[in-house]
């Protein structure tokens, strides 16, 4: 864990109760993740199939449910171990955390309709199995801006990811793609591939942030940040919504909406409320453990979608995309077995300490 050493020093005077309720948050986090974000990209593909067009809203989707990590925040009551480090006390500006909330803000922002117009030309398994490789991306700018180490296991994991994708870039005569020409599916890959980067450039930022800046790891510190960011990201996406008129679209779109109008509202207010929950699971496990290990979670969630897509939306499964579901789980065990290691080699540092203090 690239935390590593904030956690050796606090770890020797928390008990074992403490570190069992961390893994229970970990889990809990890990459940949010693996469910809320597959169900999200199923219902925005719904949006799709039965009707609807604009990338702004399902763009908006991602991010307008942030109140509900407001009340998540009021209500929260995890106890999280105080430091004595003077460091860990201090808070960063005003000025500072503006800056930290707009830049995050932005970037988020940018991801998110770049896979809102992904998720509008691709099949929906597809798309996720795409975005699995931002697993690789997260490794990729954790190992410059967090020094993330990368073993044989974290190696293989990565290739194995990307196989995944690349499979799907060469196969695409298989696809469900008759509403959607040549053209328009390079630009959805494309702008797939670009979301599952910015995803892993903002959640290496996201860790780097709490080491360098707000220099606290408290639960507090991560919704803070969850919460204006997102606040950010959702003005700059409703900017968009208005400069571009799609706006004016959307009574007629609610009328049109081949489910009917509760189903229009429903089906938009059950994806918002799922991403906000997934950006809990998400966030929480970053600041459990690293974003890695977050996107990890992430990345193993993903391969549900294909074959849900199967039974709702009838997409193909063909050979290459079960043979890249099995590499994207398969890099998936290969990243948490490392964990695994890295978990191991943690408690070894924790015991050592003591045992060394006993004999003297």
């Amino acid at each position: 864990a690239n935390l590593i050493d904030y956690e050796v020093t606090e770890s020797l005077s928390v008990p074992q109760t403490k570190n069992c309720k961390r893994w229970l948050r970990v889990s809990i986090y890990a459940i949010f993740v693996i469910f809320c974000q597959p169900l999200a990209t199923i219902l925005g593909r719904l949006y799709y199939e039965n009707g609807g067009k604009s990338t702004y809203v399902v763009t908006l989707l991602q991010l307008i449910g942030f109140p509900v990590l407001v009340l998540f925040r009021f209500f929260s009551r995890i106890r999280q171990p105080k430091s004595t480090d003077i460091n860990f006390s201090q808070s960063p500006s005003f000025t500072t955390l503006a800056l930290v909330y707009m830049c995050t803000g932005l970037l988020v922002s940018a991801y998110a309709y770049l896979s809102a117009v992904g998720l509008l030309y691709l099949p929906v398994s597809t798309f996720s199995l795409i975005m699995a490789s931002q697993l690789a991306f997260t490794a990729f700018f954790s190992y410059f801006l967090n020094s993330q180490k990368f073993t044989h296991l974290i190696v293989n994991s990565l290739f194995l990811l990307t196989v995944s994708s690349a499979l799907l870039v060469v196969n695409t005569d298989s696809e469900n793609t008759k509403n959607v020409s040549r053209v328009q599916y390079v630009i959805g890959f494309i702008c797939t591939i670009g979301a599952s980067a910015g995803i892993g450039l903002v959640l290496s930022l996201i860790q780097l942030l709490f080491r360098k800046v707000f220099k606290k790891h408290t639960s507090s510190a991560v919704l803070d940040l969850a919460n204006f960011q997102s606040l950010v990201a959702t003005c700059v996406v409703l900017i968009g919504l208005f400069a571009s008129g799609e706006w004016k679209t959307l009574p007629s779109e609610m009328r049109n909406y081949k489910l009917g109008k509760v189903s229009y509202i429903l089906t938009l207010a059950s994806a918002a409320i799922s991403w906000q929950v997934y950006t809990v699971g998400c966030v929480g496990l970053i600041f459990e453990s690293s974003s890695v290990f977050s996107n990890s979670i992430t990345a193993f969630g993903l391969p549900i979608v294909p074959v849900v897509a199967v039974i709702v939306f009838h997409d193909k499964m063909d050979a290459s995309k079960i043979f890249s579901i099995i590499l994207a789980i398969w890099g998936f065990l290969s990243f948490v077995y490392q964990h695994y290691l890295d978990e191991k080699k943690l408690k070894t540092c924790h015991t050592k300490p003591v045992k060394e203090d006993t004999q003297t």
